[in-house]
């Protein structure tokens, strides 16, 4: 097959990245949060900026409680960047360094970025952070950082990406073998590392994929969904008996 050929195979192909979440098996472990930072040279700010709320982190695990006492259950829920697909981010930007993909990922330009912070402010989810300072990595943190990601300087936003680096390797992979991605070829940080295997990443354009078909169980949920950002990831609320396998 010709690269003519393996270039419009490829067009054809049609990608929308989502994510499923089943709460019933999140424990809390906080697994994803410290994977996402090893993977995305999220930088480290110490106990003091964390007190003035300038914690870095592209994901978190928030904690809530269900029940009355003394039967009290701790139920987690993972919250990263929802990549909307109606992204209130997006409209705001002055330069255009947060767009909409091709392939429904929430995009962000970091050499674009002037920090003015209209995309964290109009943002539901509070999950877009700021660079208030020069990115710090102590040893030996300094020997482990991606070449894959940039490292993003002062006065800029972040936020997750779906480890959009894994899905450019994948598709170049699958480009040069002259197929599309296969279901599972993509794991994401927070995915690859998460325990209790809660996490399930791929094409939501694909029925025939995992996520496709947890997307349409009776337990999904989308984060304050009346909204109507549209968000590609998918939860799955917990006290179920389907369990994402």
């Amino acid at each position: 097959m010709s690269m003519k050929d393996t270039d419009k195979k490829e067009r054809a192909v049609k990608y929308k990245w989502g994510m499923v979440i089943d709460l019933d098996r999140c424990t809390g472990c906080g697994a994803c949060v410290v994977a996402c930072h090893a993977e995305n040279n999220v930088p480290f700010v110490g106990k003091e900026l964390s007190g003035y709320g300038r914690a870095m982190h592209w994901i978190r695990i928030e904690r809530y409680w269900e029940g009355e006492y003394p039967h009290v259950r701790a139920r987690f829920i993972p919250v990263l960047c929802q990549q909307c697909n109606n992204a209130p981010c997006e409209p705001v930007c002055p330069v255009y360094a947060s767009y909409h993909n091709a392939e429904g990922l929430n995009a962000q330009v970091y050499n674009r970025c002037v920090g003015t912070r209209y995309c964290a402010n109009n943002c539901p989810y509070s999950v877009r952070v700021f660079n208030f300072f020069e990115p710090s990595f102590p040893e030996p943190l300094d020997q482990q950082l991606s070449p894959d990601v940039t490292v993003r300087t002062k006065g800029v936003m972040e936020k997750c990406t779906f480890c959009i680096q894994r899905i450019r390797r994948a598709k170049e992979t699958a480009r040069l073998d002259g197929r599309a991605v296969r279901d599972g070829e993509i794991q994401p940080a927070c995915a690859q590392t998460c325990p209790p295997d809660a996490i399930i990443f791929g094409n939501l354009a694909d029925p025939k994929s995992r996520v496709f078909r947890f997307s349409k169980s009776p337990r999904r949920f989308r984060l304050i969904e009346d909204l109507g950002t549209d968000p590609s990831v998918i939860y799955l609320k917990g006290g179920g008996h389907e369990h994402v396998r």
